[in-house]
Parts: C-alpha cells; sequence; structure tokens
C-alpha cells in the first residue's frame, strides 16, 4: 500500500505542477486530494471499504482526460469523501465541491454535492442555500425528491431551535439557536444537556414549559436522526417512532419471553403449559438471538455490540417490528443497512428508540452501562410508554437472565410472581 500511495502521490502533484509541467486542472482539489494522501500514507493497509474507494476515485481523477471527463472525477472523488463519512474525508468533499461549483456554477450534481457536505459537516443554513440552488437548476422534480425533503428538514430542525430557545432565558436561547450551525454530535450532546439542566431547575416534568422543552428535543433529535438516512423503507420495512410504538402495545396485554434453554425447552413440547400461556397474549417480544423453534414473536429487541457490529448474523428471522439499540448512530444506521433482510420485519423502529434509557426524550436515567441487557433496555421502554394492558415477564427469575441491578428494578416493580409459571407481573 505505501507504494501504491507513493505513485499516487506522484500523479497528483504532476498534474498540479508539482512535479514538472501541469496539466488542465482543478488544482485545488488536487492539492488537497494529494494532502489527505499523505495524511494515509504510513498508516498501513486500508482497513475500511469506504476509504478504499475514496483512494480510488483519486486515482482515476489523476488520469482522466478531456473537460467533461475531468469534471466528472472530480464529482465523483467528492461523493466518495462523503460516502466515507469522516471528518477529514467531508472536509475533502467540501473542498472539492467548491472548486466544482467555481468550475461551473449550473452543475446540479456540484450544488448538490456541496450541499450534503455542508450538511454533514454541520453548516445547515449554508446547505439549505445550496440544496435551493440545486433544485433551481433540476429540471425535473421527480428526480429531486430527496432534496426537497431534505431542505423542509432542516427548516423544521431550525422551527424546533426557535421555538426551543424562546422557553429559555438570555443566553440559554441564543446558544440553543446556534446549535442549528453546530456539527450533529455537539447539537445533540448541548441539547440534551439543555434538557437535563432545565428539567432540574423547573422541578421536573410537572412543569409545562418542561414537557414543551422535551417535545422539542425529542423531535429535533428525529429530525437530526433521520437526516443522513438515505433509505427510509430499510429492509422493506416501514420505520416506527415513539409515537407508533405506543399506539402498537396500547391496551394490548404483552409478554416478554426469555432466551433461556429450560424455557425453549418447555415453550417446543407440543401442547405445554407454557406454550399455551405465551400464545395468549396479543404481543409477545423476545430478545437477540431467540431459539430457533419460538413459534411466534411479534417484537423482537437487539443490542448492538462490538465495535463492528455490522458483521454480524442478518436478522433473517420474521417479526412484526423490530427494535435495534446501539451506538453511534453511524454503528446504528450501517448495522441496520448490512443485517436487515427485506420481507424479515414489517417495521423497524427508527432511531429516536435506539436507546432509551439515557435518551432525555424518553426515560434519560444515568448509570445504565453497556452491559445492560437488551430484555432489561426494553422492558424499560415498554413500562415507559405506560399503555400496554398487562405487561409479565417469561423466564426472568432463572439465574443469568438480568443482571444484579436489572433484577432488584424488575423485583422492586412486580406486582405479583408465579414461580410455577415462570411469570412476572409488572401490571
Amino acid at each position: 500500500m505505501g507504494q501504491t500511495f507513493t505513485g499516487l502521490l506522484k500523479a497528483v502533484r504532476a498534474r498540479t505542477g508539482q512535479g514538472g509541467t501541469a496539466q488542465p486542472a482543478p488544482t485545488a482539489a488536487l492539492r488537497l486530494c494529494g494532502d489527505y494522501l499523505a495524511g494515509l500514507n504510513g498508516s498501513g493497509p486500508l482497513s475500511d471499504a469506504r476509504q478504499t474507494r475514496l483512494v480510488a476515485a483519486i486515482g482515476s481523477l489523476t488520469t482522466a482526460t478531456g473537460t467533461d471527463g475531468l469534471f466528472d472525477a472530480l464529482l465523483r472523488t467528492g461523493q466518495r469523501a462523503l460516502e466515507a463519512e469522516g471528518d477529514a474525508e467531508t472536509r475533502l468533499a467540501l473542498e472539492i465541491a467548491m472548486e466544482a461549483t467555481e468550475l461551473r456554477p449550473r452543475s446540479k450534481g456540484a450544488w448538490r454535492l456541496r450541499g450534503g457536505a455542508l450538511d454533514a459537516l454541520g453548516h445547515r443554513d449554508e446547505a439549505a442555500q445550496a440544496f435551493e440552488r440545486h433544485l433551481e437548476l433540476q429540471q425535473n422534480p421527480a428526480a429531486a425528491e430527496d432534496i426537497a425533503r431534505r431542505i423542509t428538514t432542516l427548516a423544521e430542525q431550525r422551527a424546533c431551535l426557535d421555538e426551543a430557545a424562546a422557553l429559555l432565558p438570555g443566553e440559554d436561547g441564543t446558544r440553543l439557536r446556534a446549535l442549528h450551525n453546530a456539527p450533529a454530535g455537539q447539537a445533540r450532546t448541548d441539547f440534551a444537556e439543555t434538557v437535563r439542566r432545565r428539567t432540574a431547575e423547573g422541578g421536573g416534568t410537572a412543569d409545562p414549559e418542561v414537557r414543551r422543552l422535551t417535545a422539542l428535543y425529542a423531535a429535533h433529535r428525529r429530525l437530526l436522526d433521520r437526516g443522513r438516512m438515505a433509505d427510509p423503507l430499510l429492509g422493506g420495512a416501514e420505520p416506527v417512532g415513539v409515537g407508533a410504538l405506543r399506539r402498537l402495545v396500547d391496551g394490548r396485554s404483552v409478554c416478554l419471553v426469555s432466551g433461556a434453554a429450560r424455557i425453549a425447552g418447555e415453550e417446543r413440547e407440543p401442547g405445554s403449559r407454557l406454550g399455551k400461556l405465551i400464545d395468549g397474549y396479543d404481543l409477545v417480544v423476545r430478545c437477540d438471538s431467540f431459539p430457533a423453534a419460538a413459534p411466534r414473536t411479534d417484537v423482537h429487541a437487539v443490542t448492538l455490540r462490538g465495535d463492528t457490529p455490522w458483521t454480524g448474523p442478518s436478522w433473517d428471522r420474521h417479526t412484526g417490528t423490530r427494535l435495534v439499540f446501539g451506538d453511534s448512530l453511524p454503528h446504528w444506521r450501517r448495522s441496520l443497512r448490512a443485517r436487515l433482510v427485506s420481507g424479515a420485519q414489517d417495521h423497524i423502529g427508527d432511531a429516536s428508540l435506539r436507546h432509551p434509557l439515557d435518551d432525555p426524550a424518553l426515560l434519560g436515567e444515568d448509570g445504565w452501562g453497556p452491559r445492560t441487557g437488551t430484555a432489561f433496555t426494553v422492558l424499560r421502554l415498554l413500562d415507559f410508554l405506560d399503555t400496554a394492558d398487562r405487561l409479565d415477564l417469561i423466564g426472568f427469575g432463572l439465574p443469568g437472565q438480568l443482571l444484579p441491578r436489572e433484577q432488584d428494578w424488575v423485583t422492586g416493580r412486580a406486582t405479583h410472581e408465579d414461580e410455577t409459571e415462570m411469570r412476572t407481573a409488572l401490571r
């Protein structure tokens, strides 16, 4: 790889005039590509396929000929840089897009790339302007529906922040408005911290302004998290948020079934008492790698774990609704795209449901670490929604099904325990 980088660097420098007579080219973008390659040189083999595609695109850019061919190669390189999602790559995409719009001010692709890069870096007002310029140049409205939706989303994000800022005094409101043009991670963190602080100062959610601020945070968070997701119907499923999940469980009996071997064995037996008990509930919830012989799963919850959760097995067992818990947001999105199987779920929980325990828009509790079990997470979420007519646990009294702290929480809130049926009722 070192030799490959060396040759590519020489090609870039030659094209920009640093190694001899320069050919006509977008020299500023090429110099930036050279700087990017120099930063990668010596870092060892590339392990990220997106970076590999970007390096290949830079290579094609150095050999492109003709005015049109060179410009097309420039846009492809910018798009590959944007797809790589890293900070350095996104800034490279923006620099390429800026040079592209200067070279061809009426290029739809250049303005779209510029808007996408600005959006990814958190410069949302400038992104909206670039997207609007793309729409002005786009003569086929159907081809730009996603851009029109993105402009609407950016406007809705600003409206949420403006209304939330009006609920806060002085500089707090000013700082909140400024988050519209902050990186997404900073916007999430700072808005969440503002909600926590205002909730503590206001005496909790009994204060109507605190409730409204929390609702605005939730709306802004959903808009922010959904923004980079290019495929809203992932795996052929309809995304569901907090409201849709609440409606799903409203007035129904719900059981959360343990994945313990004993439960799986008894449920598998023909005519078993446990199997009939579970089948009597309106909604059956199972977690993670539930038994292959499980006859029915209405809701499947799974937690992403490890550094590369997108490399895990596909979720090919059919379920009505699949909830995927995990951070970080890019890992969560990538995992869904990699592991969802078309037709294996009717609904998929959206980003607003991906970490309910510490999300201020939901439970907002600190102290639950990465070892927290999927079963406990989905249990707390269902309990928080507070619309199920009945919420029972099946088999969670068995050893090893819950962490000690999780078990203490369940024990403290159980309304009834039946050891014969291995059932714990929470309501």
